[in-house]
C-alpha cells in the first residue's frame, strides 16, 4: 500500500460521529500473509496519532488466536491467507465474547471472498491500493461502529442472493425504514440526522432498534439482511 497512491477506485467511508476525541489508542491486529504488505500497513497506522499496532498474524489461525489474547479494536484482515482464510477466520473472531471489528482489506473488489465476508460479518473493506489517508480513515471508521459500505459489492451480494425472501420479523417503523435505507447508503449518522432532519441521538435510537429487529451484528449486516428479505431497495446510485 502506497502512502502517495491515489486511485479513482475507492471504498466509501462515512465519517464519524462527534468531534473524533478518543480516551485511548485505538488498538489494531494486522493478519495478512505478505511480510511486505504488513510492514506498510504498521507502518502507516503506527505513523498516525491515535491508532496503535498490537501485533501481525502470517494467517487466520493466527489471527484467531491472537485476538482472542490482544483483543483489538480492530482486525485488517487479508480474505486470502493459508491455513485459515480470512472468511473462516472473520467468522471465528466475531465469535468472541468481545469480538473486534473487522475491516477485509483486500486485492479485488469482486473476490467472492469479500462478500461472504461481509454477509459474515465483515464491518466493510478496503482495496490493497488505497491510500495511507484512506487506511487511517477506514479504521477510525470502522472502530467507531460506523460501517464503511463499498456499492459494487453491496450491489453484488444482494444480486447473489436472488429473489429477496418474505420478512417475518418484527416490523419496522416508517421512521426506521428511512433510517435503514439512508444506513444503506453508507451514512453516519450524523448525516442520517441531518438528511432526516432529527437529532442524532434518535438516529442512534433509531440504528439500535434496526439492528434489534433484524438481528443484525451491525449496520452492514442489517443493510445486507434488509436488501435481501427486500425491506428496502438498492439506492439508485447502487443500481
Amino acid at each position: 500500500m502506497d502512502p502517495a497512491s491515489r486511485h479513482p477506485d475507492r471504498a466509501v467511508a462515512v465519517p464519524e460521529d462527534g468531534d473524533g476525541t478518543r480516551a485511548r489508542d485505538i488498538t489494531v491486529l494486522i493478519a495478512d500473509d505478505e511480510p511486505l504488505l504488513r510492514s506498510g500497513l504498521r507502518a502507516i497506522l503506527d505513523s498516525e496519532p491515535g491508532l496503535r499496532v498490537v501485533g501481525e498474524a502470517t494467517d487466520g489461525a493466527q489471527a484467531v488466536a491472537m485476538a482472542r489474547s490482544l483483543r483489538p479494536d480492530v482486525i485488517c484482515m487479508d480474505v486470502r491467507m493459508p491455513t485459515l482464510d480470512g472468511l473462516r477466520a472473520t467468522e471465528l473472531v466475531l465469535r468472541l465474547d468481545h469480538p473486534p471489528r473487522v475491516l477485509v482489506v483486500t486485492t479485488f473488489a469482486s473476490d467472492d471472498y469479500v462478500l461472504e465476508a461481509m454477509h459474515v460479518g465483515a464491518a466493510g473493506f478496503l482495496l490493497k491500493r488505497a491510500t495511507a489517508e484512506e487506511l487511517i480513515h477506514a479504521v477510525r471508521t470502522v472502530a467507531s461502529s460506523d460501517n464503511l459500505l463499498y456499492p459494487a459489492a453491496i450491489r453484488d451480494l444482494v444480486r447473489r442472493l436472488g429473489r429477496p425472501a418474505a420478512y417475518r420479523g418484527e416490523p419496522l417503523t416508517p421512521r426506521e425504514l428511512e433510517v435503514l435505507r439512508l444506513m444503506a447508503e453508507g451514512l453516519s449518522n450524523a448525516a442520517i440526522a441531518r438528511r432526516a432532519a432529527i437529532g442524532v441521538e434518535t438516529v442512534r435510537t433509531h440504528v439500535a432498534a434496526v439492528l434489534r429487529k433484524l438481528h443484525a451484528r451491525d449496520r452492514t449486516h442489517a443493510v445486507v439482511l434488509a436488501l435481501g428479505a427486500g425491506l428496502i431497495q438498492l439506492p439508485p446510485d447502487l443500481d
